[in-house]
């Protein structure tokens, strides 16, 4: 906003009334203006490009609630959450080794994750699939013994793969959220008589849990979109299902499109959790906790409602 202001009125010039209402003069941002029209004109060319084009979109909603659309989204999802239960639960076992003062642990885990982090997961995925040429047989005594490719399943090599990998990512997380916490918090639990392992459950994970969650959320609307690279190891889910429709039914692009638009709708679902659990969290550090969207949007209806009251009133 910009004042104008007569700089050259004689103060005694006042009336006798009182000073003069400044009038404000909004500011006009034309570059604002220019690239939002620039923005506008990019996004509508590229919709109309994709209209345009040879793809029969009509096949999009003939399948979105198929029954193995719906298997795949079901299957993709228990996969995202078994990887990422084995995901976390060695990232924290990882973490804790990683800052222990044992060198032997900590060696492990420091090459555990350079060597998981250093290979690409789908590199992972084949390789625990053909690990039958290196062990024929897996023999674990008179508990289970079998050859290694009827032991190692899809799903087994799926959450394998997917689990031992998001793990060595997991560990770095949660050893930024254990250090971020105070030394004296430690010390100050162990002079009261606290063993290191109750610190951790009691008093140090609770708060490094505020810097742990929000990458972690992070990680899970990632698992869910790596999801779809387990198909080459034979593992059918929500692509693989997308996949194998497109090629009966002589649609396989708009199948493709019918897969990116479930995987949209997911990963907004759990945006929406990973948003409410961030908060709840958030509260200890924070004096104001942010408005939610349904406070936001009833907030602006309170607002457009005061003023169109104002105006009929005025």
């Amino acid at each position: 906003m910009t004042v104008d202001i007569d700089k050259t009125a004689d103060p005694q010039d006042t009336p006798p009334g009182g000073p003069e209402a400044i009038k404000a003069i909004p500011v006009r941002h034309y570059g604002r203006y220019v690239s939002a029209v620039i923005a506008i004109a990019i996004f509508v060319s590229i919709i109309y490009a994709f209209a345009q084009g040879k793809i029969n979109w009509d096949a999009i909603p003939d399948y979105f609630f198929d029954d193995r659309i719906i298997k795949g989204v079901g299957q993709t999802m228990l996969l995202t959450v078994l990887s990422m239960v084995i995901g976390i639960a060695g990232g924290i076992l990882l973490a804790v080794m990683r800052l222990s003062r044992n060198p032997v642990t900590s060696s492990i885990a420091w090459f555990y994750i350079w060597f998981f982090r250093g290979t690409p997961v789908l590199v992972q995925l084949v390789v625990w699939f053909n690990l039958g040429l290196v062990f024929e047989y897996i023999n674990l005594g008179p508990i289970y013994k079998d050859e290694w490719s009827s032991f190692m399943t899809p799903l087994l090599t799926a959450l394998l793969g997917l689990g031992l990998n998001e793990a060595a990512y997991m560990a770095e997380i949660c050893r930024a959220g254990l250090l971020s916490v105070d030394e004296g918090q430690t010390e100050a639990s162990h002079a009261l008589g606290m063993s290191h392992s109750k610190t951790l459950r009691r008093i140090v994970i609770p708060q490094a849990m505020r810097v742990i969650v929000p990458p972690t959320g992070n990680e899970v609307i990632n698992m869910l979109k790596t999801t779809s690279l387990v198909s080459v190891v034979q593992f059918a889910e929500l692509f693989r299902y997308a996949q194998d429709i497109g090629q009966s039914s002589g649609a396989p692009v708009e199948m493709y499109f019918l897969a990116a638009a479930w995987y949209l709708v997911l990963t907004s679902v759990l945006s929406v959790g990973q948003y409410y659990i961030e908060r709840y969290y958030a509260r200890g550090s924070s004096r104001s906790l942010p408005a939610t969207p349904f406070q936001k949007i009833k907030a602006n209806m309170l607002s457009l409602s005061n003023r169109s009251g104002g105006g009929a009133k005025a």
